[in-house]
């Protein structure tokens, strides 16, 4: 059975998607938002968003960043503006199934009314986990870049031992850098030090940055506070992985003199092929099991 898979908008990473979703004969991707690409993609239709038959689309592929709260989508690749308001929602196929990356009040909202099945990828732990790979090698090429001393034994400290700050520190580790994990939970602390990485307890962080070369964070609430900061060395760096604004007193690391980097998206800037080979290999995982469950 074929899907008509509309892809409204995106980034680099959208080019391999693109590909991927192109490779499967099941699929006619339509592709709207890219009148300025220059290599283009031949057997595919590029239409305007006017052109677009709503209701014939079994899928919609929007980008990262879904809409913002004016439902204006982001474009890289055109000059033109794309506008997804309630009335477009609501002339989709209610079969039809949505995919953005993040969601907000106004996206979630719309699809909800429209009766339409709405999918947030970066929500699902398969994909943080696929992104955590590229997401780590972001962090270890900022290290590379903004440090003056090799990684291998470098004191790293990783905030958060969630999906990101696990392949975080285990990335670093098996470069020869002495790992310091912090984490709240009793557990998380056990499996850090299975690991053989030391386990800090997270109220006890700042008694703890004294000896730390890089600190990474990946928890998204401020975490790495004054007092954590006044204790690193002066050459130091912060390397923040967690979602805007990040976890960091950055007014605080600038007064201080600390080099502290809010490093977002870095799938994407890093290795946007790998980003979009894995929300594409995931999107077709998804479409198959809902194949099978009709």
């Amino acid at each position: 059975m074929s899907r008509r898979i509309a892809v409204i908008g995106g980034d680099a990473r959208y080019l391999e998607l693109i590909k991927i979703l192109k490779s499967n004969h099941d699929n006619e991707v339509i592709l709207c938002g890219f009148d300025k690409l220059e290599q283009g993609f031949t057997g595919l239709n590029e239409l305007a968003l006017d052109e677009l038959d709503q209701s014939s689309l079994d899928v919609v592929v929007l980008p990262i960043t879904g809409t913002d709260s004016s439902g204006n989508v982001e474009t890289v690749f055109t000059d033109k503006k794309i506008n997804l308001d309630g009335a477009w929602f609501q002339k989709l196929n209610p079969e039809c199934v949505v995919f953005t990356g993040i969601t907000n009040d106004y996206l979630t909202n719309l699809t909800e009314e429209a009766g339409i099945k709405l999918i947030p990828l970066l929500d699902r732990d398969d994909v943080a986990i696929y992104n955590s790979i590229p997401t780590a090698e972001g962090a270890i090429m900022m290290a590379f870049e903004h440090t003056d001393q090799t990684v291998h034994s470098s004191r790293v400290m990783v905030v958060g031992f969630g999906r990101v700050g696990n392949t975080v520190a285990n990335k670093f580790s098996a470069l020869g850098a002495k790992v310091s994990v912090c984490a709240r939970s009793i557990r998380d602390l056990a499996r850090i030090t299975e690991m053989g990485l030391n386990a800090v307890p997270l109220h006890d962080l700042s008694n703890q940055t004294e000896n730390c070369d890089i600190l990474i964070n990946t928890i998204p609430s401020l975490v790495v506070t004054k007092e954590a900061i006044r204790n690193l060395p002066n050459n130091a760096v912060i390397i923040d992985l967690a979602s805007k604004p990040g976890g960091t007193d950055f007014e605080f690391a600038k007064k201080r003199g600390i080099n502290a980097i809010l490093a977002r998206s870095l799938p994407g800037i890093v290795a946007p092929r790998t980003a979009g080979k894995i929300l594409a290999n995931v999107m077709e995982q998804i479409l198959e099991e809902e194949r099978e469950l009709e």
